[in-house]
């Protein structure tokens, strides 16, 4: 599906590791690159054309996310990715809100940016981060969220899909028992946002990070949303140009309006074009459709799989485009290499994912992440590559 809108893509290249980052199409390599040629001058600095341009350019792709999430424009911060939003918040708001004992729940298939920044306020607030308990199949249930909701909950931080079980979380309804009991609801948007339609006021949800370069835009831009009602509360956590009404003295510091107050020094101005044309791009083919061709490619691939002996599919029902495997006897890692003397990308590793380790008895996995750019004739020659296993171990050095 529009494997022609991606320069990178050639008959010699399969690439499966869409989890980490997408690819990215020419309306984004082009956005940029007029950017840079044409406009390429700072933001709310200058009193010329060029810097106006810039100005509207920057303001029209802040109205862009906005629209594609269904928020407010004051509530869109731009950050450098959701690991940098998800430290953001907690750094900017539950810094302070959060006392000694104060819990937070978690799961163990989350990423290590959403639960080392737990761990760090743990440290210097003395917060529980306790885990809630996952189903046989690693997904969760909203019977797992109740049953270890305690009288000190205060957040629960969950992935909306998980980066390596897949599982997509039923973000709404757990909004609705969150907030019934006053707890906050924060969600890890990186692999949800780019996969499938994200309403924050449908699903009433008080914080989502999420990144740009996961949904074909580039590296280095990412989202921070922070509900209306939780703005004036929320602190700033970087100070410099920009962000600034005026400075006198120590006690004479004025700063502007969210979202700017939050977005100090020049921003990623390039990285919040990019974004804006890559959003606009996948709009254009419809979450929805990409969706259900990543679910369609998701069960052909599990499917072939499954009639490997040596070869376990650790999440072969979930519904999103991400398949953990493990090969009998095996290094990940090695596989890795031996897919890569066929120009096939995958990831290997824990894949930021240290603790989930302690529900599947295993360290490391071998990750197929796919896009509505791959295809069922790539998962074949994948298929083809892993079905022979003595072939593995004799080319894998």
């Amino acid at each position: 599906m529009n494997r022609e809108d991606f320069p990178i893509i050639n008959d010699n290249l399969i690439y499966f590791d869409n989890a980490a980052t997408t690819l990215k199409p020419n309306v984004v390599i082009d956005a940029i690159d007029d950017y840079y040629k044409n406009y390429s001058v700072n933001i709310h600095r200058g009193e010329y054309d060029l810097s106006f341009k810039a100005d509207q350019a920057y303001a029209n792709a802040r109205l862009t996310v906005a629209k594609f999430i269904n928020a407010d424009e004051k509530s869109i911060v731009f950050t450098k990715g959701t690991t940098d939003s998800l430290n953001m918040i907690v750094d900017g708001y539950f810094k302070d809100h959060l006392n000694k004992d104060d819990e937070v729940l978690i799961t163990k298939s989350e990423h290590a940016s959403n639960v080392l920044p737990w761990f760090n306020l743990a440290k210097t607030n003395g917060i529980k981060v306790s885990f809630i308990e996952l189903n046989d199949d690693l997904t969760l249930s909203l019977d797992n969220i109740k049953n270890s909701i305690t009288d000190n909950t205060k957040v629960i931080s969950l992935a909306g899909i998980t980066n390596v079980i897949g599982d997509i979380r039923p973000i709404k309804e757990i909004c609705e028992l969150a907030h019934s009991k006053g707890i906050l609801v924060v969600e890890d948007g990186a692999q949800s946002v780019p996969h499938i339609k994200t309403d924050v006021k449908e699903s009433n949800i008080d914080f989502l990070a999420f990144s740009g370069h996961k949904l074909c835009g580039p590296t280095g831009i990412g989202v921070l949303y922070i509900k209306p009602s939780l703005i004036d509360e929320f602190k700033s956590v970087e100070f410099g140009g920009g962000m600034n009404e005026s400075f006198d003295s120590v006690d004479e510091v004025y700063l502007k309006e969210a979202p700017t107050r939050f977005e100090a020094g020049t921003p990623n101005i390039a990285g919040a074009i990019g974004l804006a044309s890559a959003i606009k791009y996948i709009e254009s083919i419809g979450l929805d459709k990409i969706h259900e061709y990543e679910c369609e490619l998701k069960e052909y691939l599990v499917s072939k799989l499954s009639n490997i002996e040596h070869i376990k599919v650790i999440n072969p029902n979930t519904k999103s485009g991400i398949i953990a495997v493990t090969i009998d006897d095996i290094f990940p890692q090695d596989v890795g290499y031996y897919l890569n003397k066929y120009n096939i990308c995958v990831r290997t590793g824990n894949h930021c994912d240290k603790l989930l380790k302690d529900l599947i008895g295993v360290r490391n996995t071998l990750r197929i992440s796919l896009y509505f750019y791959n295809t069922k004739e790539e998962i074949d020659k994948l298929v083809e590559l892993l079905s022979d296993k003595n072939k593995i171990i004799s080319e894998m050095i």
